[in-house]
């Protein structure tokens, strides 16, 4: 239910369901004996074996993402689609355990974010960003065990950066 009195400024807004009644409240000895940190733990270790097609998914969804800048062209648009997509992966990189690909999906999403315009997105570097993505995901390339990876992510930051100092800096509105 929602209400807003006619002279205030906001609105309170009442959850549909209590969700004190989908739980059971532990006893004072079991909670206790309770570590939610080892929950949390054991948690993620059931479903650590779908990591792996997780990030695949996620990798297919950039590779999309980038079949639309291919196809639509650069515009600001198809480059949002393609931020959003990548800025997935930068998040859950490291939780799904692929912390090489967050590290490549940050270096892109950096480029993306300091760009003057959208239209200035380098097709060729934008690319190679991808394909490093998509490859690392279909070869478990997971942590900086895998020194082709890290060469990689090396070589798109350095180029990444090489590109961004012809342009000024943003400062922390977006404006250069």
């Amino acid at each position: 239910m929602t209400s807003m009195p006619q002279d205030q400024d906001y609105e309170i807004v009442s959850p549909p369901t209590d969700l004190r009644k989908k739980v059971r409240e532990l006893s004072p000895r079991e909670a206790r004996k309770f570590d939610p940190v080892k929950a949390a733990e054991a948690a993620l270790e059931r479903i650590a074996p779908h990591f792996g097609n997780w990030m695949d998914n996620e990798a297919k969804g950039l590779v999309s993402a980038w079949d639309i800048v291919k196809s639509d062209g650069v515009s600001k648009e198809s480059v949002d689609t393609l931020y959003q997509s990548v800025h997935n992966i930068k998040g859950q990189g490291l939780t799904l355990g692929f912390p090489l690909v967050g590290d490549v999906a940050a270096s892109f999403c950096h480029l993306i974010e300091n760009l003057p315009a959208p239209e200035d997105l380098p097709v060729g570097l934008a690319e190679g960003f991808v394909e490093a993505i998509r490859a690392m995901v279909t070869e478990g390339a997971k942590d900086t065990a895998n020194k082709t990876g890290v060469e990689l992510l090396d070589t798109l930051r350095t180029a990444t950066d090489t590109y961004l100092a012809q342009f000024p800096p943003k400062d922390r509105d977006g404006e250069a």
